[in-house]
């Protein structure tokens, strides 16, 4: 399968079953929603796959870029792509790519796992899992427990448009968005 950023850079793709790369239509989707907040932000992206929708965030200027897969061979080729786009669009952006599992990695706050400097959260996070995993509310709890959302920002879930998962306990649906087969949800914590 090729894949291609938006503006044109061809992407490694995982090979297999296991990985299901965002379609470029939903990847447009998505950043025109997200347009006026990905210059500057701190953008996590957990089950990244390939590390695409992180690249297109790279590409937009985002400050810090953490993408995180527990696949060993799919983050290979992730950290490729990711080095590969900061390097030749955003050199200046803290960009680190983790192996780990989830919900289990989202215990710690970010100031445990990732330093400091990641202490205030994340303004955007991208969540991918598989679709059927049942992982979009173990990672909205593990999210909202440890301070993983800085204040004001948003949590999105990429998921079957046949199926949208349930919006768990004190979360609120901002947006929710089909694209075919797939949907996108755009989770805000409750006031």
């Amino acid at each position: 399968m090729s894949l291609r950023l938006s503006g044109g850079r061809k992407l490694l793709s995982p090979q297999g079953q296991h990985a299901r790369p965002t379609s470029s239509r939903v990847r447009l989707a998505v950043l025109n929603l997200l347009a006026s907040e990905l210059s500057g932000c701190r953008w996590l992206d957990l089950c990244c796959g390939s590390g695409v929708m992180s690249c297109e965030a790279l590409q937009r200027c985002a400050q810090r870029v953490v993408a995180v897969d527990h696949d060993r061979t799919t983050l290979g080729i992730a950290r490729r792509n990711l080095e590969a786009v900061k390097a030749g669009v955003n050199p200046a952006c803290d960009l680190r790519v983790i192996r780990a599992g989830l919900p289990q990695w989202l215990c710690q706050s970010p100031g445990q796992q990732l330093g400091e400097e990641a202490a205030g959260g994340f303004d955007l996070i991208y969540a991918d899992p598989p679709y059927a995993s049942g992982l979009y509310a173990p990672i909205a709890e593990g999210v909202a427990a440890s301070g993983w959302l800085a204040e004001g920002g948003r949590l999105l879930w990429e998921c079957s448009s046949d199926a949208y998962p349930d919006i768990p306990r004190g979360w609120h649906l901002s947006d929710r968005r089909r694209y075919g087969s797939c949907g996108l949800m755009v989770l805000v914590p409750e006031a």
